[in-house]
């Protein structure tokens, strides 16, 4: 069984890999690097309970294809309560005819996706890693001073345990203290937008379809989600939508419906709502000594294509290879040849998500006529090219390109 703070004694700990960080990402890392035989531990400043019992708070998380075929191969998938499969996406452009949908069934692999309340993965990855001795957590914990060297990692935590480890593991988020003490800096750029997000219960069933709606302020998502309810990841300007939240429910509600539109029939909010400036942010390196980042510590994207917290996945199922096939050798796994192959397997995928996510985000999040005639034309031409739209079915599910592993759901 996982070791958590109340089975610790107060000597040092030791393990392979130390991870900065609890939550979605941290957790994945760790479960999947126990299916290696590495040992984590895992600090975390939030505890757990808040993170799982605290009932549904409005938000939720598309997993791609792929990404649920590494949830599957390391048993996370098995332990998820509720998950909606996402059978089909509907992309338009405001009120054009014109349109890009996408069927499942064109490719015959199973949904583009699962749609889970951010709190059931929580739930089943804090169960999962319970069960796997490899893994120690620390929570309610925090860092509070670590030192690289060539030979090792040694941390103190808040509660003052000594920690030695191989390699740090930095999966903090966007404002990483681990990135900033290593001198590792970002590039990016506010859009100047903001996503609301919030949960919709509705009439008509959506039968596991996806839609995403441009219009000028941004993106407006429907993410299908279990029982008659959906997720919306609704893009606003700034100051808009500053006064968006500020509404009454019911006023909140009715700008909404302007947007959401009658097609699902009558709609309610249910949850909480939450906001969030729209950045991109891009860490300059991957790694420095001793240290490695993953996930929105790495980078920070557009939500416009719902592929976020899949990017962090795919940087943990390629670094949990690269530590596999170093334990393997004998190898030093916190060695910098050894994170120098991590970096390169993920910087090319990064990169070319930022220029799309970007590319679409400027294309997409305006009302200039002409360029609103070359989207809707491009959506339909895309719609009647075969071959050419199953090439984007598969960059929806996350199935392009060389995959890790545990993406292509195979053990590690």
């Amino acid at each position: 069984m996982a070791r958590n703070d109340t089975m610790t004694d107060a000597k040092d700990l030791e393990a392979d890999l130390l991870i900065s960080g609890g939550g979605l990402a941290g957790m994945t890392m760790a479960i999947a690097a126990a299916g290696a035989g590495l040992r984590s531990i895992v600090v975390e400043r939030m505890d757990p309970a808040s993170l799982t019992d605290s009932g549904f708070d409005g938000r939720c998380s598309a997993i791609a294809f792929a990404g649920w075929r590494l949830f599957e191969a390391t048993g996370i998938a098995a332990l998820i309560d509720e998950h909606q499969p996402i059978l089909d996406i509907r992309v338009t452009d405001g009120h054009s005819p014109l349109f890009l949908h996408y069927d499942h069934r064109e490719l015959g692999e199973g949904p583009f996706g699962q749609m889970v309340e951010n709190r059931l993965i929580r739930k089943a990855l804090f169960a999962r890693a319970a069960r796997m001795a490899e893994i120690t957590l620390l929570a309610p914990d925090g860092l509070d001073d670590v030192d690289f060297s060539a030979t090792a990692v040694r941390a103190r935590t808040a509660s003052g345990r000594n920690i030695r480890a191989r390699l740090c593991i930095a999966a903090e988020g966007r404002r990483s203290p681990l990135r900033e003490m290593a001198g590792i800096g970002t590039i990016g750029w506010s859009y100047g937008q903001t996503g609301i997000v919030c949960t919709v219960a509705h009439e008509y069933p959506h039968r596991g379809i996806a839609h995403e709606r441009f219009l000028p302020p941004g993106p407006f998502a429907i993410l299908p989600i279990t029982g008659r309810r959906s997720s919306l990841v609704w893009t606003e300007r700034n100051d808009f939508a500053a006064h968006i939240m500020g509404l009454d429910d019911a006023t909140f509600t009715l700008e909404m419906q302007r947007r959401f539109g009658d097609f699902l029939g009558r709609t309610e909010i249910t949850g909480p709502r939450w906001s969030y400036p729209l950045t991109l942010q891009l860490a300059e390196r991957l790694s420095a000594e001793r240290l490695v980042l993953i996930a929105d510590a790495a980078h920070g994207i557009h939500p416009i294509a719902g592929q976020g917290l899949n990017l962090g996945l795919r940087d943990i199922a390629a670094l949990a290879e690269v530590l596999a096939d170093a334990a393997r050798l004998g190898l030093d796994i916190g060695s910098s040849d050894v994170l120098a192959r991590y970096e390169r397997w993920r910087r090319f995928d990064t990169l070319s998500m930022v220029a799309v996510t970007d590319g679409l985000t400027r294309l997409f999040s305006n009302d200039i006529a002409p360029l609103r005639l070359g989207r809707d034309l491009g959506l339909a031409a895309v719609n009647r090219l075969p071959e050419l739209k199953k090439l984007f079915m598969r960059h929806a599910r996350g199935t392009v390109g060389e995959l890790p592993k545990l993406l292509a759901g195979q053990p590690l």
